[in-house]
């Protein structure tokens, strides 16, 4: 049968069905890596002048509270006193409540995790949902300024001297880093991974503004829309 016949039964030219099974070629000439880099660099499609300049001053106030954060001492909580703090503590909180199904050790690692994921998953959700990837660079320094937040908490867990939301210390009461790290036999190196802890997230909650602050630079040269 020609190459050229058609199935009389379903309709399909034969060649047509032919070239389909054929491997297509890959495109090799780009890199995912770089891909992937040049998306998330990517500003906001159509974004007005006032939107943009906004932007601006949200981001130079981010910076300055920034150092603030990063300048508190972990070793004594001094971070537990900012406004971040007050954001963050219902977050942790509920983590607790949304993993307890989950037994003992989800449930008091839950606090901590879901004051770190729950930026997160926000972050990834504007890249993939909104393709506003300023506002994913802002999702990230939330997560990294979680990170600071604990780090107190992680640090404490060797002489528990913070008072905790029940109004007592580590010593009287639950504390969840005491918990989680005597489970891997890791109080002793407390104080260590509080300050591995606040190092990572004074690096990440630099690279996040820096993120946001290259995304405005680009929306800058590719020009802004005029608002409607």
């Amino acid at each position: 049968m020609p190459a050229s016949a058609q199935c009389p039964a379903c309709g399909i030219y034969f060649f047509k069905w032919a070239e389909a099974q054929q491997p297509q070629e890959l495109n090799v000439s780009e890199e995912p890596g770089e891909s992937l880099l040049l998306r998330l660099l990517e500003p906001k499609p159509e974004l007005d002048a006032a939107s943009f300049y906004g932007r601006c001053v949200a981001l130079a106030l981010l910076a300055f509270w920034n150092w603030s954060l990063i300048r508190d001492d972990y070793r004594d909580g001094e971070i537990f006193e900012s406004f971040m703090h007050n954001i963050l503590l219902p977050i942790h909180e509920a983590g607790h409540v949304f993993l307890m199904p989950f037994g003992e050790f989800m449930t008091i690692l839950g606090g901590s995790l879901f004051q770190l994921a729950l930026p997160l998953a926000i972050a990834v959700a504007f890249v993939i949902r909104n393709r506003d990837n300023f506002a994913a660079a802002l999702g990230l320094w939330w997560a990294s300024v979680s990170l600071l937040d604990l780090s107190p908490y992680i640090y404490d867990a060797l002489h528990p001297q913070l008072v905790l939301l029940g109004g007592s210390t580590g010593e009287d009461g639950p504390h969840d880093w005491v918990y989680l790290l005597g489970t891997f036999g890791q109080i002793s190196n407390a104080q260590h991974w509080g300050a591995v802890a606040h190092a990572l997230g004074a690096g990440v909650a630099i690279a996040a503004l820096l993120w946001a602050a290259v995304i405005l630079g680009r929306q800058r040269q590719e020009g802004l829309h005029d608002q409607a």
